[in-house]
């Protein structure tokens, strides 16, 4: 037999064997395979590096940003925040790797912490995934506004932003009935189209202008139009650019009964999606300061992008409407990919019965295998997230916080419980081994920090229009979960399994639950 012919051989046999030993542990942790396992360990990565979405966070949170600390505070927070975001991704991947589970941050938070634990993790997880969905999808409207204001001088008005909105949010709803196949190459695509994009952008906007700001003044700028006094501040408030954007990467974790060798696959998508969208992300960053003609101008742009003015004072009308629709489509990528995630989220919390309605959003196509009902939940409750962008301009910035502040805390209670369970905690393939702990309790503190930090209000005076609406979703949907736990707690449940049955029982006795 020809040597070619017995490697490919063997290399097939090799992966069926992963497959079966994956489908086996899935078994072990109590499911019974239901999805297909068509996704790779770069379509893995892929789906997380969507969701990050460097051309979608950092290009739609830019005004935000220019306004919160200025140039300094942009490029200074995204290098310290992504180092912290990359602890938090690191200690999330040795979890991952050992519960590789469509439910992922519940699913860990409840094998190691117990029923309560696994409940409230599950809604947070909830919250910032269709929060970040609604963010995503409706800054892609907002920029798709500004490029048909460009090409055809279309007036963008809350009215007709929500209208595209709708559209977006349609179209990634299709896209996803189609099957985790078709998601995993447009993923595929949508790491390359960020790359390139993002060369393409910081290289025209480094040859065609001919002036650009000095160094000193990208890296040491601040400018505070925020109300607030205290440039701390402001300067910490101006994060939630880089802390929205770096949020998603959990998409690997929940996407693992679709992926192969998903107890290393999933855990080394969740590190690499993390540390190329940190540099990639500071690059891209860069490139749109130095590239600012007129800082106000910018602000206060017709087209209601920033972004979209600093690109037409740069390089005119052509080569800005032209990049502005390599944005666009990169932000319709993370969109698609953060549905296929939340939906997979929606359909394993339904699996264990912890949503009203289980029984339907629970339901798989038959000929795509993909959560169909699940799905179209996952676009509608954006939706609803969004409407209040109708009558206040400061409520995409709400939405924003809604995603970190919900899905924040969510990464760090599976670290914080697989901390406090020391070595009852049986690691995956892939883990940390003695920097464990240090790097687990870094990301612990971190989250802790930052979920403060965006529930506090970002613009002073404090009235209705500026007032961050986080803090309320946060509260709704805590009092929602604890409302609906005294209703499904005796359906609700993860399976229990031999291999953790005993640990299952010293977490809940911990937290006197039994």
């Amino acid at each position: 037999m020809p040597p070619t012919v017995w490697s490919a051989r063997r290399g097939a046999s090799h992966e069926d064997a992963a497959e079966r030993d994956e489908e086996q542990r899935l078994r072990e942790l109590g499911y019974r395979p239901v999805l297909a396992r068509r996704m790779g360990g770069f379509g893995n990565f892929a789906i997380s590096f969507s969701v990050i979405s460097i051309l979608s966070g950092c290009m739609t949170l830019y005004g935000f940003g220019m306004a919160t600390g200025g140039p300094a505070v942009m490029l200074w927070g995204w290098a310290g925040v992504g180092l912290f975001v990359l602890f938090v991704g690191m200690a999330l991947a040795e979890v991952t790797s050992a519960y590789p589970t469509s439910g992922a941050l519940y699913y860990m938070a409840d094998r190691l912490g117990g029923r309560r634990w696994g409940w409230y993790t599950g809604w947070l997880n909830l919250l910032g995934l269709l929060g970040a969905i609604a963010g995503i999808d409706y800054g892609a409207a907002l920029f798709t506004g500004a490029f048909l204001n460009l090409q055809w001088g279309f007036e963008p008005t809350p009215g007709s932003t929500m209208l595209i909105f709708c559209c977006i949010l349609l179209l990634h709803a299709l896209l996803n009935l189609f099957g985790v196949r078709l998601v995993s190459v447009l993923n595929s695509i949508s790491v390359w189209w960020h790359l390139a994009g993002v060369a393409l952008i910081v290289v025209v906007l480094a040859v065609v202008p001919d002036h650009h700001k000095s160094p000193s003044y990208v890296f040491t700028t601040f400018v505070n139009d925020t109300g607030w006094s205290n440039p701390f501040y402001v300067a910490a408030i101006g994060l939630l650019l880089a802390q929205y954007t770096f949020c998603g990467y959990d998409a690997s974790a929940h996407l693992s009964e679709e992926t192969s060798n998903a107890s290393v696959s999933a855990a080394r998508g969740i590190v690499r999606s993390i540390w190329v969208s940190w540099a990639a992300g500071f690059v891209l960053l860069a490139g749109l300061t130095f590239a600012i003609q007129d800082y106000a101008g910018a602000q206060n742009s017709a087209t209601g992008v920033p972004p979209a003015q600093i690109l037409l004072d740069a390089i005119g009308s052509g080569g800005a409407t032209a990049l502005l629709l390599v944005v666009i489509v990169a932000q319709l990528f993370c969109g698609n990919a953060e549905v296929a995630a939340a939906s997979r989220m929606v359909f394993a919390f339904s699996r264990d019965n912890a949503l009203p309605g289980s029984a339907l959003w629970r339901k798989v196509s038959s000929r795509t295998q993909t959560p169909v009902p699940a799905v179209w939940l996952s676009v509608a409750v954006p939706f609803v997230l969004a409407l209040p962008s109708l009558y206040s301009e400061t409520a995409y910035g709400a939405v924003t916080a809604i995603n970190v502040i919900g899905i924040t805390p969510a990464y760090a209670i599976p670290i914080l419980l697989r901390l406090r369970a020391g070595d009852r905690f049986q690691r995956g393939p892939w883990h940390l081994g003695r920097w464990s702990r240090p790097v687990g309790w870094v990301a612990v503190t971190w989250v802790a920090l930052v979920t403060v930090l965006f529930c506090l209000p970002q613009e002073s005076p404090i009235t209705v229009n500026s007032m961050n609406y986080a803090v309320i979703a946060l509260a709704a949907v805590l009092l929602l979960a604890s409302v609906w736990w005294y209703v499904a707690r005796r359906s609700y449940g993860v399976p229990d399994t031999s291999a953790y049955g005993s640990d299952r029982e010293q977490a809940e006795i911990a937290e006197g639950i039994v």
